[in-house]
């Protein structure tokens, strides 16, 4: 039989959280002497001193550094059952919230969106267009349930999706292309390179820039795709998104002495798959079977 209740643990987090006894009672809405008396009967049920007085303060004591670390886990768990509990209730959700790298093929998700549409007409679909590390910050931060993301996640589910191919472009009289040879990295320094910024709130990454003097940053592959098309510079495009520029010779592929084409593998994350609803496994298992109809899949 346990020693401890879970709202003990509860009572014992607020806590630290909120830095002491009294505010630990305002935002848990209870007594202070109730939230003491908690964190004194676990104290007592463990047998071990969660805290000790530091003047007017308290702080944790080493075998409470620890016992902090597990009740994290162990509420979060308990959250996460509750959330299972209210989706196995409710049935089928009410809104789905996927984050997607702009670098997805949008005809592809459009097939995905118009098959889950078509089993479940009420749901509300929030799409989040996203660059690099976006994706994951929103699925980490519990403001999607799904992300399509060129990072795998650092917990929770995440497995390979598709690949991207990039092609370094400019547009046809750019001065790179008069040069009229292979070019070289530091022939490319001394250029403008559009780059798209990383939509992520807290992690930044700058893939793909190849260390250019000039270099503008947007927040869209479509406002870069509009620039090289006016000669503004060179960047590294998705190759799908630029089909119609390619057969219209509105932009070119830079003649690069080596590695002229990027590969960037996508990947399907999500936190806990038994939280997700019938249409969140319906969206996922359209879109695995719509990615493995990609070109070159049987790579991934």
């Amino acid at each position: 039989m346990l020693k401890a209740t879970l709202e003990q643990w509860r009572m014992f987090k607020a806590v630290v959280d909120a830095g002491g006894f009294n505010q630990a009672a305002q935002a848990v809405h209870k007594s202070q002497s109730s939230v003491h008396h908690a964190v004194q009967k676990l104290e007592h049920a463990l047998g071990i001193e969660l805290f000790e007085n530091e003047g007017r303060k308290v702080r944790l004591t080493p075998a409470g550094e620890l016992m902090l670390r597990r009740a994290g886990f162990l509420l979060d768990e308990a959250q996460k059952l509750e959330a299972v509990a209210q989706s196995l209730q409710s049935g089928v959700e009410t809104q789905l919230r996927v984050a997607v790298d702009i670098v997805f093929p949008s005809e592809i998700l459009y097939r995905v969106l118009s098959r889950v549409s078509e089993e479940f007409p009420l749901l509300r679909i929030e799409i989040m267009e996203t660059v690099l590390n976006g994706a994951n910050d929103l699925l980490e931060h519990g403001k999607v349930d799904i992300a399509i993301s060129p990072f795998a996640l650092n917990h929770g589910f995440s497995e390979d999706l598709c690949e991207i191919d990039f092609m370094l472009v400019a547009h046809p009289t750019h001065s790179l292309h008069q040069l009229k040879r292979p070019l070289t990295v530091e022939d490319l320094k001394s250029h403008r390179q559009i780059v798209v910024r990383d939509s992520s709130s807290e992690r930044k990454a700058e893939s793909g820039w190849l260390g250019a003097e000039q270099r503008w940053t947007v927040s869209h592959v479509r406002t870069s795709i509009d620039m090289i098309r006016r000669g503004l510079g060179y960047a590294w495009l998705p190759v799908a998104l630029i089909q119609h520029e390619l057969e219209h010779q509105c932009v070119a592929p830079l003649p690069l002495a080596q590695g002229g084409v990027r590969r960037i593998l996508l990947n399907l994350g999500f936190e806990d798959g038994d939280k997700l609803g019938p249409a969140a496994r319906t969206f996922i298992g359209e879109l695995r079977y719509q990615a493995m109809q990609m070109p070159g899949a049987e790579r991934v």
